[in-house]
């Protein structure tokens, strides 16, 4: 995996705030580049010093095989959990997952504007040539997928 986009997700998930998540899905879409597999295999495989708990999968699910681990972190820093009937909890059940819909991070304009830094210097470094407009005045607003909470897997 390219050394600068593993230095990219890594640089997004310390961005995210205590208490809130993001998917991975979330991230490749902020980088536009990637996408929810290769966001995850970074973190599997350079995520140590990171806040990889804050990273998690669309439906509100942690980490494979670090459900506990996460648990202990979310609970530090009071990230909203729930259990699978949309009821909040906390963590005492089985089927617990974070409440996307309220601890979903959603960035300022400042923070946007560090997190376009973040993408751009990636973008650059893959010296692709469709690099027309991403420097202008306008900005869209990236368009993160649809918190899956409804989705029971």
């Amino acid at each position: 995996m390219r050394e600068d986009y593993v230095e990219a997700v890594l640089e997004v998930a310390n961005l995210i705030p205590v208490g809130t998540v993001l998917s991975y899905g979330d991230i490749a879409v902020l980088l536009e580049t990637g996408g929810p597999r290769q966001v995850g295999s970074v973190l599997s495989s350079h995520g140590d010093g990171a806040p990889w708990w804050r990273v998690i999968r669309a439906n509100g699910s942690p980490p494979l095989c670090h459900d506990e681990t996460a648990l202990e972190h979310y609970r530090e820093e009071r990230t909203t959990l729930k259990i699978s009937a949309g009821h909040r909890t906390t963590g005492a059940e089985r089927n617990w997952r974070v409440d996307m819909s309220s601890a979903r991070w959603k960035p300022t304009e400042s923070e946007l504007d560090v997190l376009d830094i973040v993408r751009d210097r990636l973008i650059l470094g893959m010296a692709r040539p469709d690099l027309h407009g991403i420097f202008g005045t306008e900005r869209a607003v990236p368009e993160m997928s649809a918190p899956h909470d409804e989705v029971d897997s």
